[in-house]
């Protein structure tokens, strides 16, 4: 028989002999060897003293097996047996409805003894436990948990059986558990508990963990309404502890209640429904799997696995570079500038490029000379009121506890509290002066630094090769083309004539100093080097030299080269990255180019301003996406009052819009407004001969230049944008081109069946499109057939470009999502769930014993300006039920606050009103036809309508409030 593998090994004579060699010369001190001699050990050994392994492969497994097994018993020994429960940055979670726990004891006891998820869970949860009071804790008591009861209460149910949750606690996760409240009624019945574990991460103060059920008879709407008050009162008790929401639900959905709560629970728990759900604020904050059923219960058992990780460990610490800016620092540099003789300059350059990146270069030279910068190390979980101070301090109170001195570590404890309540104080004095001087960026820095909010960062690692892929993608709708007449063939409309021609454009020293004391100082420079916080500091003593070089721009026709570079920041456009067309191409672009462009940019809005297509309402004074929005829908709504008829509308998308203007085209078109020739070649210098490049991170590509396209981030864009697009425009009545900027809605009236002009003019956009070089994204590109007929037969799809649109039930136009039913419950469900996220942030100011008044401005800015988000567009048409969801996130900001606040209705009547007026006192506005005076000159008339949908829309509710 062949001895086994292992002991073939072991029985080996050379083993066998080194073993009971070695430990004799070990202790032979006198033996020592030199380097050659053991470098040359092998080559002067005999052959047969080597030894021989019959199986080496398994003398290594042997090895590897017994170092793995050393490491496990060290970490073992080093976690201890509570590690497992202990770590966890969110409570583990068995969720089970039970039908009875006392049935279900023996198993839960054989589980929590054999099943190692089961006896590391944080605080299984159970409804339907069937408990009463004449069931002691004893009977169903789980070693090494504490049980807590929420049993059905006779008297308030009407039922005396049934019913009841509970929560086991696991004593190796949390002792200090405390019972908040416990609600029982005919609908819902609740238990708030609230955990303080071993550990917690420092962004949550403590777990409440809340067991629901609802059963199955209960009327869902009201149980929903009193759960959700409870939650949003125990959410200000406790405003920096998280909620864990889980139960029983049936035929609920506390969602539709609170959308800022998030349902984790995936798996199906009873048949084909998922009726056990688990709630909580946190984005992935659970993975639910589903295991067997406990006994004979119909709904399986669901463990929540936490996948959340910790603030601290989802995002790196970042070292930044700062500079001080202080007043003697500041006085340095401006008299820095003050003393420059700038005619040096002016005469050592032999061209206008020249000039500006000499001056730009000094003005960043003298900079880093006069203003130091520091440099420091953040972490995600910092709070702002951590000092240095407070560190050192409880480093100290450690040392002390370490020690065993008693006198000393109570001493540094004190010291160190003390402290905190200092830095508290003093933060709050901060925030204080924050709102008192309208500093909002200021606050909401703050803000987002008390409340440890962070912008996730995308999935995709940045690369080199990313990089350059990046540029080379933004680059792509480079073409050969040069002149416009390779593109466009169809003939350009006659040149419009203004009523006088207009002024040359001259810059003064004024409108330099003036626009340069606009900057806002936490602007990112350009590629220049010259930052904002420069430009607004020494605006007097740099407008001179500026003003002389901007009007030699103008002059020349041309813009300097180093004011034309830019930095392309790529921006995720979304959290999971698939493709290159995920990133939004940002433009760094020099902040002394910017404020250039803004003095043109007044000057081209006073020219072209008349002349622009009266359904474009982008960059325009008394312009907003609400008018947009309400034009649409009077125009929808006002056909729809008509029998047999219906609306097709087309929600164009292009791809990356701003980056396919073509220069020469758009000269040819800013002509035909009227735009002074010079101003053109300006223009068009300003948009050929751009050099870019993509920085990712740490990666920056290699340089690109590009003679297309108007880059995002530059201020002229949206403008020129709007004016490139300005011919493109409906010629049949029955169809409405809306645009803003370069969202771009076609509305199709149609009538009897008859979709010849709607086709029609879809086809001639699309050649319109090609023949200007605009692409359009055929896969955001979507149609929404609004028909109220009552059997309407089916539509046929319509196609552009050999390419079939896809057909939609509600979109997201200019803010507002729009059913094809035109009603907004989509839209006020993204409105309260973004309310009710703001209003953690007013709980935590609430905590720093601001004022009443400075609370009030902070829900006005934050909280109300969300509520009231093209509140003039969907209030009136707001069902009963969605008001009253709205109004309750009011109702809780009044209880924080501790004053009474407007509310939605007072809002909407006001905003309306006021928007009215303004219309009507703008006749270039292409509502002001609808507000037509009677001859009496006191009221308006007042349309004929037959529906409600269109009494509820904005035109007539201004029309019935200004008559009033």
């Amino acid at each position: 028989m062949a001895p086994r593998m292992a002991a073939s090994v072991l029985s080996s004579p050379v083993v066998l002999v080194f073993l009971f060699v070695f430990p004799v010369f070990s202790f032979a001190n006198t033996i020592s060897f030199t380097r050659d001699i053991l470098l040359n050990i092998r080559q002067n050994t005999p052959q047969n003293l080597l030894p021989v392994f019959d199986y080496s492969d398994v003398l290594l497994n042997i090895v590897v097996g017994g170092v793995a097994a050393l490491i496990r018993r060290f970490r073992t020994h080093a976690g201890g047996e509570n590690a497992p429960a202990r770590s966890m940055s969110l409570p583990g979670i068995h969720l089970a409805n039970l039908r009875s726990l006392p049935n279900k004891t023996d198993e839960l006891l054989l589980l929590s003894r054999t099943n190692k998820d089961f006896s590391h869970s944080a605080a299984p949860c159970f409804t339907e436990t069937w408990l009463n009071a004449a069931i002691p804790d004893s009977a169903i008591h789980l070693p090494g948990y504490q049980l807590f009861r929420g049993d059905r209460d006779t008297e308030s149910t009407g039922k005396s059986r049934g019913g009841g949750t509970c929560f086991y606690i696991n004593e190796r996760w949390c002792t200090d558990v405390t019972v908040l409240k416990k609600m029982c009624c005919s609908d819902l019945e609740a238990l708030f508990i609230n955990c303080k574990p071993f550990y917690s991460p420092r962004e949550f103060c403590s777990f409440i963990l809340v067991s629901v059920y609802i059963p199955p008879q209960a009327h869902v709407s009201l149980a929903l309404q009193k759960l959700a008050d409870q939650i949003t009162e125990t959410e200000q008790q406790h405003p920096d502890s998280v909620l864990i929401i889980l139960g029983d639900f049936n035929k609920a959905n506390l969602s539709r209640e609170l959308p800022k709560y998030r349902q984790h629970v995936t798996c199906r728990t009873r048949d084909s429904n998922i009726l056990d759900h688990c709630y909580t604020t946190i984005k992935g904050a659970y993975h639910s799997v589903p295991r067997a059923a406990l006994g004979l219960s119909d709904h399986c058992l669901v463990h929540l696995i936490p996948t959340y990780r910790q603030k601290l460990k989802s995002a790196k610490p970042v070292v930044k570079t700062v500079k001080i800016w202080t007043n003697e620092t500041e006085q340095v540099l401006q008299s820095c500038f003050y003393l420059t003789d700038w005619s040096v300059f002016e005469a050592a350059a032999t061209d206008l490029d020249e000039l500006t990146e000499t001056v730009t270069s000094y003005i960043s030279f003298c900079e880093d000379l006069c203003i130091p910068s520091r440099t420091y190390l953040t972490y995600n979980n910092d709070k702002p009121r951590f000092t240095e101070k407070l560190r050192h301090l409880r480093q100290a109170k450690e040392d002390a506890y370490r020690k065993g001195d008693r006198v000393l570590y109570n001493q540094t404890r004190n010291t160190l509290n003390k402290e905190i309540r200092v830095a508290k104080r003093s933060y709050a004095k901060r925030l204080e002066d924050q709102f008192t001087s309208n500093d909002p960026s200021s606050v909401w820095k703050g803000l987002k630094t008390i409340t440890n909010y962070r912008t996730p960062p995308p999935c995709t690692e940045a690369t080199q090769r990313l990089a350059e892929d990046l540029n080379e993608f933004y680059c792509r709708f480079e073409t050969p083309h040069t002149r416009s007449d390779d593109l466009f063939t169809q003939p350009l409309p006659p040149p419009a004539t203004p009523l006088s021609p207009p002024p040359s454009l001259q810059i003064s020293e004024d409108q330099v100093r003036q626009v340069f004391r606009k900057n806002k100082r936490r602007k990112a420079p350009g590629p220049d080097g010259v930052t904002p916080a420069c430009l607004k500091t020494c605006a007097d003593e740099l407008a001179p030299i500026f003003s002389q070089i901007f009007n030699r721009s103008l002059e020349l026709c041309e813009v300097p080269d180093c004011l034309k570079c830019s930095t392309i920041i790529p921006v995720p456009k979304k959290s999971k990255i698939t493709g290159l067309n995920d990133y939004r191409p940002v433009a760094l672009t020099s902040v002394v180019m910017k404020s250039f462009e803004k003095l043109v940019l007044a000057y081209l809005k006073d020219i072209t301003g008349p002349l622009l297509d009266p359904l474009q309402f982008a960059y325009r004074a008394n312009r907003s996406v609400d008018d947009a929005v309400n034009i649409g829908l009077y125009f929808i709504l006002q056909h729809l009052d008509r029998p047999g008829t219906y609306v097709r509308i087309l929600f164009v998308d292009f791809s990356s819009a701003f980056n396919t203007i073509i220069p020469s085209l758009l000269h040819t078109k800013l002509n035909q407004l009227s735009v002074p020739s010079s101003i053109c070649q300006w223009i068009t210098s300003f948009l050929t001969d751009r050099q870019q490049l993509v920085r990712l991170g740490k990666f920056t590509s290699s340089s690109r230049t590009t003679n297309t396209g108007a880059p995002q981030g530059c201020v002229l864009s949206p403008l020129l944008f709007s004016l490139y697009t300005n011919d493109c425009t409906s010629k049949d009545p029955s169809v409405k081109l809306l645009k803003f900027a370069d969202d771009t809605t076609v509305i199709g009236l149609i009538r009897d069946g008859d979709e010849s002009a709607y086709r029609q003019e879809v086809k001639e956009l699309a050649v319109w499109c090609s023949h200007n070089n605009l692409e359009l994204n055929k896969l955001k590109t979507v149609e929404m057939i609004v028909d109220f007929r009552r059997n309407p037969p089916a539509l046929s799809s319509l196609t552009i470009m050999d390419s079939t649109v896809a057909t939609v039930e509600k979109f997201k136009f200019l803010g507002c999502f729009i059913s094809q039913d035109l009603k907004w419950v989509t839209h006020i469900d993204s409105i309260v769930k973004k309310a009710q996220q703001r209003l953690y942030f007013l709980r935590q100011l609430k905590k720093f014993n601001l004022p009443q008044e400075l609370l009030r401005q902070f829900y006005s800015a934050v909280i109300e300006s969300v509520l009231c988000t093209s509140i003039t567009v969907w209030f009136g048409s707001a069902t009963k039920s969605d008001i009253r969801r709205l109004q309750r996130t009011v109702r809780t900001a009044e209880r924080i606050i501790g004053a009474p606040l407007p509310t939605l209705q007072e809002l909407y009547t006001s905003r309306v009103r006021k928007r009215a007026q303004k219309i009507t006192l703008d006749p270039s506005h292409p509502s002001h036809p609808l507000f037509e005076l009677l001859p009496s000159g006191r009221r308006y008339r007042a349309p004929n309508i037959r529906t409600t949908r269109r009494m509820n829309s904005f035109f007539p509710q201004a029309i019935h409030l200004m008559n009033s």
